[in-house]
């Protein structure tokens, strides 16, 4: 029997992309948690692939980087789109995701605060609305980010929105509200349910 272990921060953040679609699928996995910043660089940094997590071990596999490991496991899901150009209408989206949450982390991890505050004006007078009103529209008029159907493209957003709702200091959920009623319609698929009930509490 195949065992997973996922190892991540102590946060829900990228780690919980996977969570979900491991939980989705009705997968049981080691939800390993790096719990402080020493521990994380004197001990486990160097071990991994690229210096990173989240990492996903199985079979003696070793797999990195959320989306690949999301869409990897899609495919068992039947979340990938019944076609190429299915597929197309779901990356096209994860790619404009990722585009908005580069936005996000090059503003929330910048230590300059100087160039932080610049960044500022741009990304709350910008680019959350254009990127947040563009995907509430989306749920608004298919219910989901593409095709008009459930694909590992809307787990992975619902699994990190909490994530950009903790980094922008915005109630997500809350001012956008079409946002809103697709997470609460992820949180209800029983498998995803099961999981938030018993996963750990985090602030982020």
């Amino acid at each position: 029997m195949t065992t997973y272990k996922l190892t991540y921060f102590n946060i829900m953040g990228l780690g919980e992309t996977i969570r979900y679609m491991l939980s989705y699928l009705g997968k049981d996995f080691e939800d390993f948690r790096i719990n402080d910043y020493p521990s994380w660089v004197n001990e486990f940094k160097q071990k991994m692939p690229f210096e990173k997590v989240p990492l996903l071990e199985f079979d003696g596999h070793r797999l990195h980087q959320s989306m690949a490991i999301c869409r990897y496991f899609a495919k068992e899901a039947k979340l990938n789109g019944d076609n190429a150009w299915e597929e197309l209408q779901i990356d096209m989206i994860m790619d404009s995701f990722v585009d908005f949450r580069h936005a996000v982390w090059a503003y929330f991890y910048n230590k300059d605060e100087n160039n932080k505050e610049h960044l500022k004006g741009m990304l709350f007078k910008k680019t959350v609305p254009l990127y947040l009103g563009k995907f509430d529209k989306l749920f608004e008029e298919q219910g989901y980010l593409a095709n008009g159907k459930l694909s590992w493209a809307d787990l992975y957003f619902a699994a990190v929105i909490g994530y950009f709702s903790f980094m922008l200091q915005l109630d997500i959920v809350k001012e956008y509200p079409n946002i809103g009623a697709f997470r609460e319609k992820i949180h209800a698929i029983p498998n995803i349910k099961a999981w938030l009930d018993k996963r750990p509490t985090t602030e982020w």
